[in-house]
């Protein structure tokens, strides 16, 4: 039951307010004055319904103490006629809403209706964004090899800033994750994470999802929409695999970037958006500029602070740390209790990953959902045992395929299928794999096939 107080030194007001909140399901508490308001606590309460005028004291008295106490409850302030100044002043001060007097009831009930609707709306926005600091907080970024003790000293220097970031390194490799770890670690992190996969849109939307567009702007465009960047006003927006926009987009982006300002398709008007930009790839962008792939000056201006993340097989010593992390949480998410063979640790460490973390992952993730007994071999483990086998003892026998590879195998072929029929579509093919283009697009960069559907 939504609390709420209400605050008027007349009594017979006061009463007559009561009545008609408790008929509406609410439980309400009465105060005569600011004093006595402040002194109950405003952070029991989820609206407050106060009077501006109190004699010694005033509404305004009231709306200081409730939000420098519980800024999360919401204020509504009661004016008679010539107090409309006050009122607006109350608003200027964080009053969610003021009512005149005399009001209807209904008029009443409306507005302390919206109010509790903001104000669960607000808990819950405090609630996800205390979430995703819990969960994306820099001891997620796992490991003790030098490469990582370097990776979190870095992102701690450049997260409380608003400086642009600039993430290579290969898929896989948790570019997304230190994204995700820089946001909840800056003063943004309260505000929205929105991140997009420039890959997974095609050239003709992507100005669009990303700056929105007017009514009519294009066929299909029956209402006006807000972009992406608009979304993540006063956030953070990460562009995961940045290399991947066309080059009429880029002078674009760049635009946006400098100037704060985006204009929505179809229209002139300019929109003030307050962004901070972190960008990915997993390509070289000097060498996509040299070849004319990249635009120098947007190169230059994501390129002010650059955090490069190693490879797996370049951070072996962190692989023991991973397994046993990843073995933790999926233990816990499926209520599991295995462990691992003796020699997970040293066959593993011998293996490339081509996938990096993301593959670890999955293997972990795989191995966990299928053990039998409860112990975890490092043949369970690897997708295919024949990789790291001819790694280590070249033109020895190849033991038999696993299941994951037989999945491997089976995905690749309905994917190439489908973008044939397709004609290399990648929405259209995903909408036929009954996947997102997203997932689409990851499983062929592991795969390694091109657009055209073949390896």
């Amino acid at each position: 039951m939504n609390k709420i107080l209400v605050v008027d030194d007349q009594r017979n007001m006061r009463t007559t307010l009561a009545l008609i909140l408790r008929g509406a399901g609410y439980e309400v508490a009465e105060a005569e004055s600011a004093t006595d308001a402040c002194d109950r606590g405003a952070e029991n309460y989820d609206v407050v319904i106060t009077d501006l005028r109190m004699g010694a004291t005033d509404g305004l008295d009231v709306l200081r103490c409730v939000k420098q106490s519980s800024p999360q409850s919401e204020v509504i302030v009661m004016t008679a006629y010539g107090t409309i100044e006050s009122a607006v002043e109350a608003m200027r001060m964080g009053a969610f809403d003021y009512i005149q007097k005399p009001f209807h009831e209904h008029e009443l009930l409306v507005r302390v209706g919206k109010a509790i609707e903001k104000r669960s709306l607000s808990q819950d926005v405090a609630h996800f964004a205390s979430e995703f600091k819990d969960r994306y907080q820099l001891e997620h970024i796992v490991g003790r090899s030098p490469a990582i003790r370097d990776l979190l000293a870095r992102t701690v220097r450049i997260a409380p800033t608003d400086a642009i970031v600039l993430i290579t390194g290969e898929s896989g490799t948790g570019k997304e994750l230190v994204a995700k770890a820089i946001h909840a670690n800056s003063k943004r992190s309260n505000r929205p994470f929105v991140p997009v996969n420039c890959a997974a849109i095609t050239e003709t939307l992507l100005e669009s999802e990303l700056f929105g567009h007017a009514r009519g702007a294009f066929t299909g465009a029956a209402v006006a929409r807000k972009g992406l960047f608009e979304e993540a006003d006063g956030g953070t927006f990460f562009f995961d695999e940045i290399a991947e926009t066309p080059l009429t987009f880029q002078a674009k982006l760049l635009r946006a970037i400098q100037e704060r300002e985006i204009r929505r398709v179809g229209e002139n008007k300019a929109v003030n958006v307050d962004v901070r930009i972190i960008a990915a790839t997993n390509q070289d962008l000097r060498t996509a500029v040299a070849e004319k792939r990249f635009r120098q000056d947007l190169y230059y201006r994501l390129n002010v602070a650059r955090i490069l993340l190693p490879p797996l097989r370049e951070r072996r010593e962190d692989i023991p740390v991973l397994l046993s992390y990843f073995l933790d949480k999926y233990n816990r998410k499926m209520s599991a209790k295995a462990r691992f063979h003796e020699n997970v640790f040293e066959t593993l460490t011998a293996y490339d990953f081509p996938g990096n973390v993301r593959e670890l992952e999955h293997m972990v993730e795989q191995a966990v959902a299928l053990v039998n007994n409860g112990l975890i071999t490092a043949d369970e483990l690897l997708p295919a045992p024949s990789a790291i086998t001819e790694e280590l003892h070249p033109g020895s026998p190849r033991p038999p395929r696993q299941l994951a590879s037989v999945v491997d195998q089976a995905e690749r072929s309905a994917i190439e299928q489908s973008l044939e029929e397709c004609d290399g579509n990648r929405e259209r093919a995903a909408e036929l794999l009954g996947i997102s283009p997203t997932t689409l697009w990851r499983k062929m960069t592991r795969m390694k096939i091109t657009f055209d559907g073949k390896p």
